[in-house]
C-alpha cells in the first residue's frame, strides 16, 4: 500500500520536503529481563510505554538440510540475549509495496523464524489474553517489523506477538522428492509456512506466561494472506488446541490440490501462468532431482525459477490441510471450531485499480486520478464483493450450517482519506484493501510512514479515532472473552452471523457510525448484477470472472459462461 501511495502522491511530498530518518536502536531495559525455555532475554520500552522483545527465535533456522522440512526446536542460547531489533525478513522479492527499495530484488534470508512480543508495562505477573498477528502480503512478501503492537497491547490490555514465516517457494512448495525424503510425518507437507505458524503458536503456548500472557486465551488474527492462513489454521488438525479465537481480516478460503501444486494434473484456466513444484524443481535443480539437489540450490536459483509467474499457495497437502481445503472442513458438522470474526473492506479492489493504467491516469507522471469514475467505482465494487463472498459470506454460511454459531462478520467502510494537489485519496482508494490495519492497531504510523500525513489528516482525526476505538474495543473483548460484545463501554451489540447475512459496519459518526447490515451475496446474483451494469465493459466482466476463478474455479467458470467470455488462454487471467 505504501509504495502505491508514494507513486500517487510523491510529487507533492517531495515539494513539502518530508523525509524519514532511521531511528536509533532502542536501549535495553532491566525491567524486561525474562527467562524462557531457550535462555534469558532482555527487551526494551517503546516510545508509547509498552515493553517489547523483538527478534525472538521460535524455531531452528530452516537452512541447509532443514530447508523444506517442518520447523525443528530452537536451541538454547548462552548469556542474556538482547531482543532489541525486529528480525531480518524471510527471503522475498521486493515489489511495488516496498518503500525505499528497488522492485524485483531478492532480499532477506532463510534464517528468519522469529517473532516480536509487545506487552503493557508490568504485565509479567498477570494472565493477559494473547493476540498473535500473521502478516499479509500474498504469502510471498511481508515481515514482522512492519507492525508495532505497542498501542494495541496498551489499549486492550493484551500481549501482542507478531510472527514471521517462510514465504514464496520456501513456504509453499510441493515436490514428491521432498515427501520421499521426509524424516517426520510433518516433513511430508507442502505448506511449510503453515508449519512455521504452528511452531510459533507452540512457542507461545510454552513461553508466553513469562511475559504475563495466558496460554489458554490465544487469538490469532491476520490480514489478506494472513487471514487466509488464519482460516487454514482453523481447518488444520495440526493446530488444534494452539489457539482459542480467530479473526480473519479480508481473507479467502482459496486453496489448491496437491496434484495441481506438484504439477501432476492440468492447471485450470485461471492458473495458466502458475509454475508447479515439479517444473520449478526441474528449473533450479534438474529434472527428477532428489531432495538433496533441491536443497543445494541457491536462494537466487530457487526464486529465479518462477520469474514473473505465480506459484501455488495454501495447498491441500493432506498433512497441514485436508483434501478439499477450508471449504470442505468448514462444512463438516463433526468438526469443532473456535469463535471467529471475519470481515472485509467495502472497496478492497481499489488498491489495485488505483495503480492500473487502464483505470487511472497520471498528471506530471505522478499524480493519479480515475479515468472513468463510474467504471472505476463499478469494477471496485464488484471486485470487493468477490472478496467478501469468498472470505465472509461463504465461510460464515458453511460454518453455521455445520452447527457452529460463534461467527461474527463486519464490513470496514472508512473512506475519508485526505487530498493532495489533484488527488483525492478518499475517492481513489476509499476503504481499500489493508486500510483497516492502522485502525485495528490504533497506530496510524504503521505501513504508511510519511504518506500517512496525507491519508490521515487533522481534518479526519476525530472520525477515524472513533472507528479505531470501536474496532479495538470489539477486538479486545473478543480476545479477552471469545465474544466481541463482552467488553466494557457503550458499544452497539454485534449480532452473530445468521443465514441470510448479518454484519457490523464500521464507519465514522459523520457517515453513519456503527450500523448493522443485513443480506448476503451469492455467485448467481453477483453475475446477474455484473451483466446488468452499464458502467463496465465486456472485457471488465471477463476479467472479474478470471478473478472469481482464482477464488472458486467452478464459480469462475460459471461466470465466464454467463458473460460469454472466450475460453481462457495463458495470461488471460
Amino acid at each position: 500500500m505504501r509504495i502505491i501511495l508514494s507513486a500517487i502522491l510523491g510529487l507533492g511530498l517531495a515539494a513539502c520536503g518530508q523525509s524519514s530518518e532511521p531511528s536509533a536502536p532502542p536501549a535495553s531495559d532491566p525491567a524486561t529481563i525474562r527467562v524462557l525455555d531457550q535462555g534469558e532475554i532482555i527487551g526494551s520500552r517503546t516510545a508509547r510505554g509498552a515493553e517489547a522483545w523483538r527478534g525472538l527465535a521460535f524455531a531452528a533456522p530452516p537452512v541447509g538440510d532443514l530447508r523444506w522440512r517442518a520447523p525443528r526446536p530452537v536451541s538454547p542460547h548462552e548469556g542474556v540475549f538482547e531482543a532489541l531489533t525486529s528480525p531480518e525478513r524471510c527471503a522475498q522479492i521486493t515489489n511495488g509495496f516496498d518503500s525505499d527499495l528497488e522492485p524485483d530484488q531478492l532480499i532477506g534470508g532463510e534464517d528468519c523464524l522469529y517473532l516480536d512480543v509487545y506487552a503493557p508495562a508490568g504485565a509479567r505477573d498477570r494472565e493477559l489474553p494473547v493476540m498473535v498477528f500473521i502478516h499479509g502480503g500474498a504469502n510471498t512478501w511481508g515481515y514482522a517489523g512492519q507492525y508495532d503492537g505497542s498501542q494495541l497491547a496498551l489499549d486492550q490490555d493484551v500481549i501482542v506477538a507478531v510472527i514471521q514465516y517462510r514465504l514464496g517457494p520456501l513456504g509453499w512448495f510441493a515436490n514428491p522428492a521432498l515427501r520421499a525424503d521426509a524424516q517426520t510425518a510433518e516433513d511430508a507437507a507442502a505448506n511449510f509456512a503453515l508449519l512455521d505458524q504452528i511452531a510459533a503458536l507452540a512457542w507461545v503456548r510454552d513461553n508466553i506466561s513469562a511475559f504475563g500472557g495466558d496460554a489458554q486465551r490465544v487469538t490469532i488474527f491476520g490480514e489478506s494472506a494472513g487471514a487466509q492462513n488464519v482460516l487454514a489454521l482453523m481447518a488444520s488438525p495440526l493446530a488444534d488446541g494452539l489457539f482459542h479465537r480467530a479473526i480473519a481480516q479480508s481473507g479467502t478460503m482459496r486453496s489448491v490440490s496437491l496434484a495441481r501444486a506438484e504439477g501432476t494434473e492440468p492447471l485450470p484456466p485461471s492458473a495458466l501462468n502458475e509454475i508447479a513444484g515439479l517444473e520449478a524443481g526441474a528449473r533450479f535443480a534438474g529434472a527428477n532431482a532428489p531432495a538433496s539437489a533441491l536443497r543445494a540450490a541457491s536462494l537466487a536459483e530457487v526464486f529465479a525459477a518462477y520469474g514473473e509467474a505465480d506459484m501455488p499457495r495454501v495447498i491441500e497437502d493432506g498433512v497441514t490441510l485436508p483434501v478439499g481445503g477450508m471449504r470442505a472442513v468448514f462444512a463438516d458438522p463433526s468438526r469443532q471450531f473456535v469463535p471467529l470474526i471475519t470481515g472485509s473492506n467495502r472497496d478492497e479492489s481499489r488498491l489495485y485499480l488505483a495503480f492500473d493504467p487502464e483505470f487511472t491516469k497520471t498528471t506530471f507522471g505522478v499524480i493519479r486520478n480515475r479515468r472513468d469514475p463510474a467504471r472505476y467505482v463499478a469494477n471496485g465494487d464488484f471486485g470487493a464483493r468477490l472478496w467478501r463472498l469468498d472470505g465472509v459470506d461463504d465461510a460464515a454460511d458453511r460454518l453455521i450450517a455445520a452447527g457452529h454459531d460463534q461467527v461474527w462478520a463486519y464490513r470496514f467502510d472508512w473512506d475519508e482519506g485526505g487530498s493532495l494537489l489533484f488527488t483525492d485519496t478518499g475517492a481513489l482508494l476509499g476503504a481499500a484493501h489493508s486500510m483497516e490495519l492502522p485502525f485495528v492497531f490504533n497506530d496510524f504510523s504503521i505501513l504508511y510512514g510519511d504518506i500517512g500525513k496525507v491519508l490521515f489528516t487533522n481534518a479526519n482525526a476525530e472520525g477515524r479515532q472513533a472507528v479505531a476505538s470501536a474496532m479495538g474495543a470489539y477486538w479486545g473483548a473478543f480476545a479477552h472473552a471469545g465474544d466481541p460484545n463482552a467488553g466494557a463501554g457503550d458499544w452497539m451489540n454485534w449480532p452473530a452471523w445468521q443465514s441470510g447475512g448479518r454484519l457490523l459496519r464500521f464507519d465514522t459518526p459523520a457517515d453513519g457510525g456503527l450500523e448493522i447490515l443485513t443480506g448476503n451475496d451469492d455467485w448467481a446474483r453477483l453475475s446477474a448484477e455484473i451483466i446488468a451494469n452499464q458502467d463496465i465493459t465486456a472485457a471488465d466482466r471477463c476479467a472479474i470472472a478470471g478473478v472469481a476463478a482464482m477464488r472458486d474455479v467452478d464459480a469462475g467458470a460459471a461466470m465466464r459462461d454467463a458473460f460469454g467470455c472466450a475460453p481462457a488462454t495463458a495470461g488471460a487471467d
